[in-house]
């Protein structure tokens, strides 16, 4: 019977040993994922430091891009206020020299006045010797009459001797004014050059303020490619992004497709970004362009002008919806006289009905 029991106990099933396998299994399990995740999270946290590096020169890079731009137009501002300044004196050079040519005038008409006296007492004079030594003769029996001459010969001679003193003082005062004319013209010619110095500067700055919109440009288009994707019926032209206008428009029609509504609202974000990204100072606009083909058009629109002009519009008036500044943005239509494909065929008209965007100066 005890060998009965004892074979009774030896069949029956353990658990245990399987139960601690489970365990065990299931503990490296845990062991093995808390490892994935601090090593997962140690590496993200490398990442996330190269980021905060990264955004701290970009933040870096913007301060001093903002610094070099308050730089500018304070140079712009000076320089403007000089040019004011220079314009000033130039119009006080040109008030001085007109009053000391007046003056020289004035001088050289008392001059001439002058010498007209002289002449005539010179010729006064002459008379009186004419008569002194007329009545030299009689001067024992006309004493009185030659010392009224003399009287009258001293003072004429006094007189010539004032007017001589005026004249050399006339003199001085002409020799004065064509000196003073003489600075008055070396200053204008110095304002001169100054303004044109300060015309070239301003040149530079007007042509480094188009190569700055140009980049803008350049960057514009190239982010509305990268959103618009390379698509056949959307391209670049020169300095226009060209869409054909049956993405937008149906046929003969100046009513939004939804289609072009999505596609519009693709381009607004980069818009916005846009108005905040380039300064203020440069005079920009994007202009919306609307063209036909030559084949007549049918409907509501008288011609195909009409057209143009109203798809140029309703494409405008969306972005303004959407927030884009009014100022910002011009519509115009050409009709069809501006093709990009003189052909006559389907292809060649579908072409040349398009929408353009141009980012221009205003």
């Amino acid at each position: 019977m005890a060998l009965a029991g004892t074979r009774r106990r030896d069949s029956g099933m353990n658990y245990w040993p399987g139960f601690v396998d489970a365990l065990s299994t299931l503990l490296l399990s845990i062991i093995f994922l808390l490892t994935v995740f601090v090593v997962v999270q140690f590496y993200l946290q490398q990442e996330v430091q190269g980021k905060d590096t990264e955004l701290q020169r970009l933040d870096a890079q913007i301060a001093q891009l903002t610094d070099m731009l308050s730089l500018e137009k304070t140079a712009k501002i000076s320089l403007e206020n000089q040019l004011v300044g220079l314009r000033a004196s130039l119009d006080a050079a040109q008030s001085d020299r007109d009053k000391y040519q007046g003056l020289y005038q004035g001088a050289a008409a008392d001059a001439a006045a002058a010498q007209g006296k002289v002449t005539a007492l010179s010729g006064q004079l002459d008379t009186a010797q004419s008569d002194r030594d007329k009545y030299q003769g009689l001067y024992q029996g006309a004493a009185a009459d030659a010392a009224a001459a003399q009287g009258k010969t001293t003072a004429l001679s006094s007189q010539i001797e004032l007017l001589n003193q005026q004249i050399a003082a006339l003199r001085q005062q002409l020799a004065a004014i064509e000196t003073a004319l003489d600075i008055s013209e070396k200053k204008n010619q110095e304002s001169q050059q100054r303004i044109a110095d300060l015309g070239q500067r301003l040149n530079v700055a007007l042509a480094q303020s188009v190569q700055e919109l140009s980049r803008y440009r350049s960057e514009f288009f190239g982010k509305l490619r990268d959103i618009l994707g390379n698509r056949p019926d959307m391209r670049i032209v020169g300095d226009r992004f060209v869409l054909q206008s049956e993405v937008f428009f149906d046929s003969g029609r100046a009513d939004l497709r939804p289609e072009g509504r999505e596609e519009l609202d693709k381009v607004v974000d980069l818009l916005l970004g846009l108005e905040q990204q380039i300064p203020a100072d440069i005079p920009w606009v994007l202009r919306v362009d609307g063209h036909t083909d030559v084949r007549p058009v049918a409907g509501t629109f008288r011609s195909n002008w009409d057209l143009s002009a109203a798809r140029a519009i309703a494409v405008v008036q969306y972005l303004i919806g959407k927030g884009i500044k009014p100022a910002r943005l011009v519509a115009a239509g050409f009709g069809e006289f501006q093709p990009i494909d003189t052909g006559t065929t389907e292809e060649a008209y579908r072409r040349n009905r398009r929408i353009e965007f141009k980012l221009t100066e205003r």
